[in-house]
């Protein structure tokens, strides 16, 4: 079966689209089952040596506005196996089709794909992400030391958010809302706040899953629970609990992080990538982007073309971030990722490999900022806070008023689930909060 996600991003629906396809890998299908992430920029078809079949993906080819959505639709038809995909709104009206070619484009996913809509209860939160988003330029992170390298210095010094740019998240949200209503015959609705929590069982109980006769686990598979395994993911890059709770040793982190040069590792190999860049390679203007690219175009990059220095600085660059980061965490943090980092490892292993493969483009991200860390950044968080009420008498079918003791509950305890020192999770594998 064919999964579509629907999302306005910052809901979880990266989270998501990896978690169902590396699920339906546990099972058994008739057909290959392959992750594309974003329809509308840019998929191409190959011949996947794996599965020994012609098949979709984001493994080979560039991104981009380049196909119209009927030659979309001429791709997906093309293949013999099933796709885990999204479709974001803000693509669709980046792209600026005209309607008379959106409708035939969403005909045929309603007719071909089983349809699942992200959506948030706190919305005030969505656009606090989404903004944060706008400055950093990072939708997803995926490592400790992207995190670092990523958002350190806003944990520092802070940020203000123009009230203008929360308004407009707010507006595109709402608009989400109306183009899913409008377009597509949702079939499941995935709520951040109450789904994340427990995305395993919402997984698995999915229909996509009903005529296998054993439902896997994570646990079936790689010997440990998805919760252990996120919390490990999240863990080892705790930036915000030393930023929060810890200020003299974020201090030493930030004077660690200044005495080595963040930047220069990066532009090096990137510079170097897009001088033997070959024209039908992806595009990789961040590490992100490099690092999910094929194994056999790094391979080709660092060994056929040499270009070794910034290979070598840019690994040395994240055991120069990523290593301190842990060494500086609450002793409870370093026990349990002690304790759990073999089976952790080996999860990890077998994911990697489903990214060399083609299955997926990425391993799942890693869960940015609590609410309390974005309350935490963002200087003016109470102004932005009056001005969401405001909007949102306007609009009180998309949620609730909010308060900042209201907020503040929330935000404590989802530091506390995230917390390997109080959360249960640490000695008896109860779910995990929001990603």
């Amino acid at each position: 079966m064919n999964v579509l996600i629907l999302t306005p991003d910052a809901v979880g629906s990266t989270l998501l689209q990896r978690l169902i396809t590396i699920y339906m890998q546990f099972h058994t299908y008739d057909r290959p089952v392959i992750n594309l992430h974003e329809l509308t920029n840019g998929i191409v078809r190959y011949h996947n040596e794996h599965f020994g079949q012609e098949v979709l993906g984001k493994k080979e080819g560039k991104w981009g506005y380049y196909q119209s959505l009927e030659q979309v639709v001429e791709l997906l038809s093309s293949v013999d196996h099933y796709k885990t995909s999204r479709l974001a709104h803000y693509h669709i009206r980046n792209r600026k089709d005209d309607l008379s070619d959106q409708i035939p484009f969403y005909q045929y996913l309603n007719e071909n794909f089983y349809i699942i809509s992200c959506r948030r209860h706190n919305i005030f939160e969505h656009a606090l992400s989404w903004c944060l988003s706008k400055v950093t330029k990072k939708l997803n992170v995926y490592s400790g030391a992207e995190k670092v390298d990523s958002f350190l210095e806003m944990y520092r010094n802070g940020l203000e958010i123009d009230p203008n740019s929360l308004l407009q998240t707010l507006n595109a949200y709402k608009d989400y809302i109306g183009w899913c209503n409008d377009h597509f015959d949702v079939a499941n609705y995935f709520f951040y706040e109450e789904h994340l929590p427990n995305i395993e069982q919402y997984i698995l109980n999915l229909p996509i899953f009903a005529q296998q006769t054993q439902l896997l686990t994570w646990q079936d598979t790689f010997g440990m629970q998805f919760n252990k395994w996120n919390m490990c993911h999240f863990a080892t890059s705790d930036l915000g609990t030393l930023a929060l709770d810890q200020p003299e040793k974020f201090q030493q982190l930030a004077d660690h992080s200044r005495s080595f040069d963040l930047g220069n590792a990066d532009s090096i190999l990137l510079a170097g990538y897009q001088d033997v860049r070959d024209p039908s390679w992806p595009p990789a203007v961040t590490m992100e982007e490099y690092q999910a690219l094929p194994q056999h175009i790094r391979d080709e990059v660092e060994q056929r073309h040499n270009i070794k220095t910034g290979v070598n600085t840019a690994v040395t660059r994240h055991t120069e971030l990523a290593q301190p980061l842990i060494e500086l965490l609450p002793e409870s943090h370093q026990e349990f990722v002690k304790q759990n980092h073999e089976q952790y490892q080996h999860s990890m292993d077998q994911i990697h490999g489903m990214v060399d493969q083609g299955i997926i483009v990425s391993h799942p991200p890693i869960k940015k900022q609590t609410l309390a860390e974005k309350k935490h950044i963002v200087r003016n968080y109470q102004h932005l806070l009056d001005v969401y009420n405001q909007w949102i008498l306007q609009n009180p079918d998309l949620g609730r008023p909010l308060d900042a003791e209201t907020l503040d509950q929330f935000a404590e305890a989802e530091r506390a689930q995230w917390n390997p020192a109080t959360t249960a999770i640490a000695v008896s594998d109860q779910p995990t909060t929001e990603q």
